[in-house]
């Protein structure tokens, strides 16, 4: 196993099966383990993997999916759709949201400038006879300095089957890399911006929701169009107590997602699961349950696209958060 995935691994401050695992901050060892992991130096030249819009199916690349590599099986098969656990019983959204005012009382913890995401992304191609789509899992971090710069990680990994092939499309053509491979490993200068994603979210509701919208660049939010700005604001920030409370405040006031129940999600965490039905798809949103922290995102097609080799069923894209 790559020992960069190794040291990422030792940097989740609890386990995924832990049922003590809620959003935290890292601890000191932690910490050390992930400067270590960002500050190892390899000679490999990488780009970073393509994935799909989760708005814009329309927008899809044609892609020739011609594997090469190890003649093992990958262990990369599209994850089927979350579904909520039986006899589980829904909790409000407004409910959760006064749960997370609570909760944040003591401001902790507290907003952190980058992310820690794991996604799965289907990669497809388009037209007559199009082949069935591929999943892309990938792990990324982002970690900002004192100084305003940054650094980024990405490697291709799925937790869900540890020291397995991984498929890639790193360099344009699909192909099976070992579990742990790094994609990208890059150090960004100084930069500062006032403005959305860059600049730091507040925690007031109104001023977080005037935040989205400029992040929209669209006037007023739909639905979709908060969870699209939810996802870009994730993959920046690590949000505090305070700016998730404002957060599952605004998701409370938004139309058309519909409390499920209780999921488990793809990193073993429990939450209360949220749906947003649409023409040819589902969104489902999971929170955290006790704090309103968004735990994951998923997009999961409701009926066959054959343009694009695409079954309803198949999960467009997924992305889990960590501190």
């Amino acid at each position: 196993m790559a020992d960069e995935l190794e040291l990422l691994r030792h940097a989740n401050p609890v386990p995924s099966g832990d049922p003590r695992f809620r959003d935290r901050p890292l601890d000191h060892g932690a910490e050390r383990h992930l400067n270590q992991l960002l500050s190892a130096r390899r000679p490999r030249r990488t780009r970073l993997v393509w994935s799909l819009a989760t708005a814009a199916v329309a927008a899809v690349t044609a892609l020739a999916l011609l594997l090469a590599g190890p003649s093992t099986t990958p262990a990369v098969a599209a994850p089927g759709p979350l579904v909520p656990l039986a006899g589980s019983t829904p909790v409000s959204l407004d409910r959760l949201a006064a749960r997370a005012e609570t909760a944040a009382s003591d401001g902790s913890p507290r907003l952190l400038q980058g992310t820690h995401t794991q996604s799965w992304s289907l990669s497809m191609t388009s037209g007559p006879g199009a082949e069935r789509p591929i999943t892309l899992p990938q792990e990324r971090i982002v970690r900002w300095k004192a100084d305003g710069s940054h650094t980024e990680l990405v490697v291709a990994t799925d937790p869900r089957h540890p020291g397995e092939p991984v498929i890639t499309d790193e360099g344009g053509d699909p192909r099976t890399v070992e579990d742990g491979h790094v994609l990208k490993r890059q150090t960004y200068p100084p930069s500062w911006s006032d403005a959305p994603p860059q600049a730091q979210p507040p925690h007031d509701v109104g001023k977080l929701y005037a935040y989205l919208e400029e992040l929209n660049r669209d006037g007023a939010m739909t639905t979709p169009q908060l969870l699209d700005v939810t996802t870009e604001l994730l993959d920046h920030w690590t949000l505090g107590a305070r700016e998730s409370a404002a957060l599952a405040r605004i998701l409370a006031d938004a139309k058309g997602l519909r409390p499920v129940g209780e999921v488990t999600d793809r990193l073993g965490r429990r939450g209360q699961a949220y749906v947003y039905a649409e023409t040819a798809t589902r969104r489902m949103l999971i929170l955290d349950p006790a704090t309103g922290a968004v735990l994951g995102l998923e997009t999961t097609f409701t009926k066959d696209q054959p343009e694009y080799g695409v079954e309803a069923g198949d999960v467009m894209q997924y992305s889990a958060w960590m501190r």
